[in-house]
């Protein structure tokens, strides 16, 4: 073939491909003008176009369905901010103006004063409709700029946002709804704290009479009453759980976050795990801390935690098995905690659930006691002091629980040690001067107990009252050294009787010791702060009353002490 020949295909090939990109030009204009068209025919937003004043120039369907207007009715007639509850928009000028400095005038400056600026806007307002009837809207406006970057109008795209309102007044009743049950919950769980409380005093108290008692128990009455010990305390321990995961889940947990030595936690852990793992067969090893740790946490939430961990892995090992307890700093500024045992370990799907409530992992037919929710707490209380819990378990071979907490400096030591336990330890058995002391309790139970008690101590004479002004009539007639004081009593209350006697000089310089059923700590700082000498929670445990009272009583006589020297000088 030749040039000339070949000369006029090319032409008809270049003529073909224009002609195919032709084609393809008209059909994206196509494409794109439906896209115009089916944009500004949308009923499903609201299109609003106007020019550079703000009068309306383009009103589309979607914006013809919300409003209700026509768009010749609209067109060259009104602008925007006419549709717009009237307040909102002089709410929104006076925002704008504290915003940005400079006075924003009402109207339609003040929806389009961003946009005007090159700056993104999106804002939310009540349209008005031609009925009268309002609707809560999202609105975009947007600057429409020409060649030279003038502004030539605004262009605002708006949505109906009733549905969102309404969804958001919903969960917002939902949620006050959710939070009056809870604080009906949490009231209702400390109400029934106190309720249980009040008899199951009674019970351990008595019955620690009767173990402690002269004659001595026969074997038989002894292996009565310390079954009544032990389901005593156990369930005063499934109060206790209960309670907990009550105020953490209602965010009324208060904790008291100081610098705590791990050595001094350990030593007390192991003193107080030692007879459940001896009972039981178990070996249990603690470490040698040749570095002194502290950690930023809550002494008695630690020592909680540690206490469960050890628990189950005497509770859930194996005959003869072991417990290994360990410290490690493998973390920068972290300390990990860690209970090794060799019990039978926990499927993959085990570890799963085993942080869940009330969840026993299919041991609630065993012979094991327990709750579910002992684990649930230790997590909630650990991440609640900003620390890390976890577990690692092998089946057949163990489980490791541990958990870590954030190390911190050694505390500063006191320079004065501190006057009660000062006092404490000068007790003097042989006083020659009767002592008084007032209890003030309205449960016929517990002013039983607290007699029998005290008949222990023939130094001590006990006078009671059932209320509080017959207390404060008895304070202010007997002096007595020292006053025990219910705080739920009929009429005035302990803390209010407190504040009566604190008020009186008579009376002011009278160590009260609280004695309540109200145990939370919440409680227990509450009467603190009020000015108790003590406080002391139902059910009574023997040991501890009788070293309270003792030294309240030495505190009293250091008192009576100081008073006659300064009467004598």
């Amino acid at each position: 073939m030749s040039e000339t020949e070949s000369g006029p295909l090319v032409g008809d090939e270049g003529g073909k491909a224009a002609g195919i990109t032709e084609m393809r030009r008209q059909e994206a204009l196509l494409k794109t003008g439906a896209l115009q068209n089916a944009i500004l025919t949308s009923a499903n937003f609201s299109i609003i176009a106007t020019d550079e004043k703000g009068i309306i120039q383009l009103f589309n369907v979607g914006a013809e369905r919300m409003l209700g207007y026509r768009a010749a009715e609209v067109v060259n007639r009104i602008r925007p901010s006419d549709i717009h509850d009237p307040e909102e928009v002089m709410a929104r000028a006076q925002a704008l103006s504290l915003e940005l400095g400079t006075p924003i005038t009402p109207g339609f400056e003040a929806l389009a004063f961003k946009a005007s600026r090159g700056i993104e806007d999106i804002y939310e307002l009540t349209y008005i409709c031609k009925d009268g009837t309002r609707f809560p809207a999202i609105v975009s406006i947007t600057a429409l700029r020409d060649d030279y970057d003038d502004v030539i109008g605004y262009l605002l795209i708006g949505t109906d946002n009733s549905a969102r309102k309404r969804v958001e007044v919903e969960l917002r009743e939902a949620m006050s709804v959710a939070k009056k049950a809870n604080l009906a919950k949490s009231e209702f769980l400390s109400r029934m704290s106190h309720e249980l409380r009040t008899p199951l005093g009674a019970i351990l108290g008595f019955a620690q009479l009767i173990e402690s008692g002269t004659p001595q128990p026969t074997p038989s009455q002894k292996r009565s009453v310390d079954q009544i010990l032990k389901a005593g305390w156990y369930l005063l321990d499934l109060i206790n759980e209960v309670l907990d995961l009550a105020l953490i889940e209602s965010g009324k947990l208060s904790l008291s976050p100081e610098p705590v030595s791990l050595a001094d936690v350990l030593l007390e852990c192991q003193t107080m795990i030692e007879p459940q793992a001896q009972g039981r067969g178990i070996r249990v090893s603690f470490p040698r801390l040749e570095t002194p740790h502290f950690v930023k946490a809550d002494r008695t939430r630690v020592k909680q935690v540690l206490i469960n961990l050890l628990s189950n892995a005497i509770k859930y090992n194996k005959p003869g098995g072991t417990v290994l307890v360990t410290c490690v700093v493998n973390t920068p500024g972290r300390v990990r905690i860690c209970v090794e045992d060799t019990g039978e370990g926990l499927s993959s799907a085990g570890i799963a659930q085993l942080f869940q409530p009330f969840n026993r992992l299919g041991r609630a037919a065993t012979e094991e006691e327990g709750t579910g929710i002992g684990l649930v707490v230790c997590k909630r209380l650990v991440e609640l002091m900003e620390g890390v819990i976890g577990v690692e378990s092998t089946v057949g071979r163990g489980s490791v629980f541990w958990f870590e907490l954030n190390l911190t400096t050694k505390p500063q030591p006191s320079e004065v040690a501190s006057t009660a336990a000062a006092i404490a330890l000068e007790q003097d058995p042989a006083r020659t001067r009767l002592r008084t002391l007032l209890y003030v309790e309205d449960n016929p139970a517990n002013r039983m107990l607290v007699e029998d008690l005290v008949a222990r101590r023939p130094d001590i004479r006990l006078l009671t009252a059932e209320d509080a002004s017959r207390g404060i009539e008895i304070a202010r007639a007997a002096l007595p050294d020292v006053i025990l004081m219910d705080i739920n009593l009929p009429g005035i209350s302990g803390i209010q009787a407190l504040g009566i006697l604190a008020e009186d000089s008579a009376t002011a310089h009278i160590p009260v010791v609280a004695l309540s059923a109200n145990a939370l700590p919440r409680d227990i700082e509450r009467g603190l702060q009020a000015g108790f000498f003590r406080y002391l929670t139902k059910p009574i445990k023997v040991n501890e009353f009788m070293n309270t009272l003792e030294v309240a009583l030495n505190v009293a006589e250091s008192q009576a002490a100081r008073m006659d020297e300064a009467e004598a000088s």
